[in-house]
């Protein structure tokens, strides 16, 4: 046993070296290993992994942070079976993030509220955990933020910040038809990584219609081209999740036998 005067010493050493889980913990763990009769060498390995436990817990927060999903979605709680055009294989391939490592992109098109933006967040989610940077972002907004960084003349400066995401997930392409100058701007995201860096694209368009949204057909053609040459796409093709949901938990409330709110409330 320590007395005061080394734990204050201890205390401070462990946090300038920064180690702030072995501060938290090794009061505990001392009095495990003086129970249990563990070794120094066990005892010091104990410590050693609770603080490198603490720091993969800390990168990943910092990276989900970084990403900044507007909801966060996790594997763990969502039902796979809702998603027939996804089959267990191409989950398991996509969890495992091959498609980062190999530089190929998802596209996952259909009608609004099928699921897409859920599936391209869990695996956003799923690359942070196995230690990517990941960024989410509608089209609108990061046309917004591209032709802003053009104005301000930080342009060139904001794209290199995008090409330090191994994975960009953009949302939402096609709710909103861009300026001539936004389609121009987000074409070139497109263009720079092209095999050098992941998208995830989610659109409520069939490609025959992207037209509609960039404008011009060449340009359309060019991004399409370089978009879906190392990709997998996935149509979304069933009725929209939320509204099923609706109408099942509607019918529920009106079966016999079923009060509704008014009556359980009277």
């Amino acid at each position: 046993m320590m007395n005061p005067g080394e734990e204050i010493l201890l205390e401070d050493a462990l946090r300038r070296l920064r180690l702030p889980a072995v501060a938290r913990d090794y009061r505990e763990q001392a009095r495990q290993a003086r129970e249990s009769g563990e070794s120094y060498e066990s005892f010091l390995l104990a410590l050693a992994s609770r603080e490198l436990d603490q720091r993969q817990t800390n990168q990943v927060q910092r990276r989900l942070n970084e990403a900044r999903f507007p909801v966060l979605k996790t594997l763990e709680k969502t039902d796979l079976k809702k998603w027939p055009s996804l089959d267990a294989i191409q989950v398991r391939e996509y969890l495992e993030c091959h498609y980062i490592t190999k530089r190929e992109n998802i596209v996952i098109v259909g009608k609004h509220g099928t699921g897409k933006s859920h599936a391209a967040t869990v695996l956003g989610v799923e690359a942070c955990r196995r230690g990517y940077r990941v960024l989410f972002t509608t089209a609108a907004h990061l046309v917004n933020t591209l032709i802003e960084a053009r104005e301000e003349r930080q342009l060139k400066r904001y794209l290199g910040k995008l090409s330090r995401f191994e994975l960009v997930i953009i949302d939402e392409a096609g709710y909103i038809p861009f300026s001539a100058e936004g389609a121009q701007l987000l074409f070139q995201v497109f263009s720079d990584r092209y095999e050098k860096a992941s998208l995830i694209v989610t659109s409520n368009l069939p490609f025959a219609q992207w037209t509609n949204i960039f404008g011009d057909a060449a340009l359309t053609a060019a991004l399409l081209d370089r978009l879906t040459h190392h990709c997998s796409i996935h149509e979304f093709d069933w009725e929209s999740i939320r509204f099923t949901d609706s109408l099942k938990n509607h019918k529920l409330r009106k079966k016999p036998g079923n009060r509704s709110d008014a009556e359980a409330g009277s």
